[in-house]
C-alpha cells in the first residue's frame, strides 16, 4: 500500500484498473486556504483487493491518467457522498466521473437513512468498525503516515462491499430507476455550476428594495469572481456582512465606505475597495424600471400554511410505507411550492417522486385523496370530492307585488 508519486506508476494502477466494471474511489482534499478545493490524497480499489493511493501534491506528477480513468464509460466508479469528490474532479479536467453509483445516496433510497455516514454505513452492511482517529488529518502534509495511509484506504476498502449489498437491495425492491435518476443528477454538469451570477442565492436576504436588491446581486457576483480568481474563500474577499451592509447604505465615496463597521479598515483605499464603489455608482444610476424584482420570500407559507401542513404527514406517510428518506422524497420546500402551485418546478414532481408522492400530494391538495389513520399508521384512499352546492334561488318581489325568482 505505497503512495504512488509518478506518472509512470499512475498510468500502470489506472491501466490495472480499467480492467475491472467498478472501483471505489474517494478523495482527500483541503480548502480551508483556497476557493477551489486542493486534491491531497486519492484512494482507489478493485473488488479482488488491489489499492492504490495516490499523492497528488507529489511534484512533476500529471493526473491525465486518474482523469482518463474518470471517464472510461466500460467503468463504473464508486463513491460515497460523491459530490465533492466530483467537484473536483469537474474542476481538474472538466469532466464528470461516469457513470457513477453513489452509496450515500443509494442507502437513502433503500431506507438506511438520510446523509447517512461512511463509518455508520460500513458497520451497518458490512459488518466493519473503522477508526475515525485521522477523520481530521491534514492531508496536505507530508509526509503521511502508515497509520493515515491504512485510514484512507479502508475509505475504498469496504466501499466495495458495502456496494455489493447495495446492489442487491435495490435489485430487491425494483428501484434500479430511481438510482438512475438520481445519478443522472450526480452526473449533470448543472450540478457543479460555480456561476457568480448565482452566489446571491446561498446568501440570505437582508435586503428589502430593488434597489439594495440590485446592488446585493451584483457585489455578490464581484465577490464570486474575485475568490474564484484568486482561488481564496470568499470571506477572505470580503465577509457577508459587509455584503449586506453595502447593500443597504450604498456608500457613494471612500468616507461613506470608510464608516461600514463590516468593512476592514484602509478597504477602501484598495483597489477592490474602488471596484465595489464603481459598481455601486452604476447601480445607483439605474433607471427605476431596469430594476430586478425582488424575489417572493416564504410566499407559499403564507398562503399555503394548512395544505402544506397535510402535505407534510403525506410525505411522511408515503417514505414510511416505501421504506426510503423522506428528505430524499420532497424537501419543506418543496411541499410548500406544490401547496401553493401544481405545476411548481421541483424535483417532487418529476420522475419516481412524482409517482410515490407527487401525484398523491396533488390529489390531497384537491380533495380527491382522503388521509386516515389505521392502527398506528396512516392510510390513504382515494375519494370523490365534494360536488359543488347548487346556488340557492333568491327571491324578489316586482314593482306590482308578484314574487320573482332569480338564479
Amino acid at each position: 500500500m505505497d503512495l504512488i508519486s509518478t506518472t509512470k506508476d499512475l498510468t500502470q494502477a489506472c491501466r490495472a484498473l480499467a480492467r475491472y466494471d467498478h472501483i471505489a474511489v474517494d478523495t482527500e482534499f483541503m480548502r480551508d486556504t483556497t476557493y477551489w478545493p486542493k486534491l491531497c490524497l486519492i484512494q482507489m480499489a478493485a473488488p479482488d483487493g488491489p489499492v492504490y493511493l495516490v499523492d497528488a501534491t507529489a511534484e512533476g506528477l500529471t493526473l491525465d491518467p486518474f482523469l482518463d480513468l474518470m471517464g472510461n464509460e466500460a467503468v463504473t466508479k464508486v463513491f460515497h457522498a460523491a459530490r465533492q469528490d466530483v467537484e473536483i474532479v469537474y474542476h481538474l479536467g472538466e469532466l464528470i466521473p461516469h457513470p457513477l453509483f453513489d452509496t450515500q445516496v443509494a442507502a437513502a433510497v433503500c431506507g438506511h437513512g438520510e446523509s447517512v455516514g461512511y463509518d455508520a454505513l460500513v458497520r451497518e452492511l458490512a459488518g466493519v468498525s473503522i477508526d475515525k482517529k485521522h477523520r481530521f488529518t491534514d492531508w496536505s502534509r507530508r509526509p503521511l503516515s502508515e497509520a493515515q495511509l491504512a485510514y484512507a484506504a479502508a475509505d475504498v476498502i469496504h466501499l466495495l462491499p458495502v456496494y455489493d449489498q447495495l446492489q442487491r437491495e435495490i435489485a430487491e425492491v425494483g428501484r434500479e430507476e430511481w438510482i438512475r435518476e438520481e445519478m443522472d443528477i450526480l452526473t449533470s454538469p448543472g450540478t457543479y455550476s460555480t456561476d457568480p451570477s448565482d452566489a446571491w442565492r446561498r446568501l440570505k436576504m437582508k435586503v428589502r428594495k430593488p434597489r439594495e436588491f440590485a446592488l446585493f446581486m451584483d457585489i455578490a457576483a464581484w465577490r464570486e469572481r474575485e475568490a474564484q480568481n484568486r482561488d481564496v474563500p470568499r470571506s477572505r474577499v470580503l465577509k457577508d456582512d459587509a455584503l449586506y451592509e453595502i447593500a443597504l447604505h450604498q456608500p457613494e465615496s471612500e468616507q461613506a465606505m470608510a464608516r461600514l463597521r463590516s468593512v476592514p479598515k484602509g478597504y477602501e483605499r484598495s483597489s477592490t475597495g474602488r471596484d465595489l464603489l464603481k459598481i455601486v455608482h452604476r447601480i445607483r444610476k439605474l433607471d427605476p424600471d431596469a430594476l430586478p424584482a425582488m424575489p417572493r420570500k416564504d410566499g407559499p407559507q403564507r398562503t399555503s400554511g394548512p395544505v402544506s401542513d397535510l402535505l407534510k404527514v403525506l410525505l411522511k406517510g408515503v417514505a414510511a410505507k416505501n421504506k426510503v428518506a423522506a428528505r430524499l422524497v420532497a424537501t419543506s420546500d418543496d411541499v410548500e411550492a406544490i401547496a401553493a402551485d401544481d405545476d411548481a418546478d421541483v424535483p417532487a414532481l418529476k420522475g419516481w417522486r412524482r409517482e410515490i408522492f407527487g401525484e398523491k400530494a396533488l390529489d390531497l391538495k384537491h380533495g380527491r385523496l382522503a388521509i386516515a389513520i389505521d392502527g398506528n399508521r396512516l392510510s390513504f384512499e382515494p375519494r370523490e370530492p365534494a360536488k359543488p352546492k347548487p346556488k340557492r334561488s333568491r327571491r324578489r318581489k316586482s314593482a306590482n307585488g308578484d314574487a320573482t325568482v332569480h338564479g
